[in-house]
């Protein structure tokens, strides 16, 4: 990263930063509220299902209502504090402007640009470069950079990474991921409390309950839920690379930020949920090997979105 005079690594704003950027227009951000609103409640909706199936399969119709209340408690605590778990998830710790002022400086430049609120502002002990956003909407949202990231960038790289996930807020995606995740850690823990009833007798042959249906249940409902969560992530990190390289009027930054971040990504391992893995900006579990790679792919390839940026595609 640049130093000054002092050896005091500084940010210097870029002289075209009190524009206001026009790539998060009320219009613009509206559609795109609402387009992701429905995805939201179709994920909440689905998990609210998904729970009294669960509850019937184990208790008949007593189960069903037992399951529809774990759902609206689950669903509830998905949607107003899947941000929290987030932050937990990767023992982030908030900083101050007097700790790191280059930090704020930047997001504040961007935020400005864009018309946004300042979002809280957090750093990982992770020495795995990466970043991240989260939070139910731009007034209750958190952007969170690792350790690792702060030593390898330079400002211009880590500008552009900070303008990607500024970009998940302005583009009101990170419910989305959010909720995805809870739900995701959520369905896991139901499915070990399945197999566990399948495999010790839960299932009650009087009433109907099938120990097979309930453990092929809690195998494929993870799968499903992974499966769904990774779908949702490909699409939403092209756009976040897109209308980041809008924001700061250039993709070369972020494309060589993503090169980096790839690199440590699969040098450097992460201590995460793999739930949460969608929420970074490159796939911290990228060194891991995982059978059937591209269905498993949290991101897109890395080639592709640095192929994108330097294409021009997001002019």
């Amino acid at each position: 990263m640049p130093t000054s005079g002092d050896g005091v690594r500084r940010y210097a704003p870029h002289s075209r930063s009190h524009r206001t950027y026009s790539r998060f227009s009320a219009t613009g951000a509206t559609l795109r509220s609402v387009k992701n609103t429905f995805k939201t409640f179709v994920l909440l909706a689905g998990l609210g299902g998904l729970l009294v199936i669960i509850g019937q399969l184990l208790g008949g119709y007593t189960g069903a209502l037992i399951g529809l209340g774990i759902g609206l408690l689950v669903v509830g605590f998905s949607y107003w504090k899947s941000d929290t778990l987030a932050i937990k998830a990767a023992r982030a710790v908030p900083v101050t402007e007097a700790e790191m002022p280059e930090y704020y400086a930047i997001v504040r430049e961007l935020t400005q640009k864009a018309g946004m609120p300042m979002p809280k502002l957090y750093v990982t002990p992770d020495q795995q470069p990466n970043a991240f956003a989260t939070g139910r909407n731009p007034e209750h949202a958190a952007v969170a950079v690792t350790q690792g990231i702060l030593r390898i960038l330079d400002w211009d790289q880590l500008r552009g990474v900070l303008a990607h996930e500024i970009s998940h807020v302005g583009n009101r995606d990170i419910l989305i991921g959010s909720v995805a995740a809870a739900i995701a850690v959520g369905i896991t823990a139901i499915a070990t409390i399945l197999r566990f009833s399948a495999i010790f007798g839960g299932g009650r042959d009087d009433d109907g309950g099938n120990p097979i249906a309930l453990l092929a249940l809690a195998i494929l409902a993870p799968l499903a839920a992974g499966l769904l969560q990774m779908a949702l992530s490909r699409s939403r990190e092209f756009e976040a690379d897109r209308s980041g390289a809008r924001l700061i009027d250039d993709g070369e930054p972020l494309a060589q930020a993503l090169i980096k971040l790839e690199a440590g990504a699969r040098q450097i391992p992460m201590d995460i949920d793999p739930a949460h893995a969608s929420a970074f900006i490159v796939n911290p579990l990228a060194g891991r090997k995982v059978s059937f790679g591209n269905l498993w792919r949290t991101h897109p390839a890395t080639e592709d979105r640095v192929a994108r940026l330097r294409g021009g595609e997001w002019r």
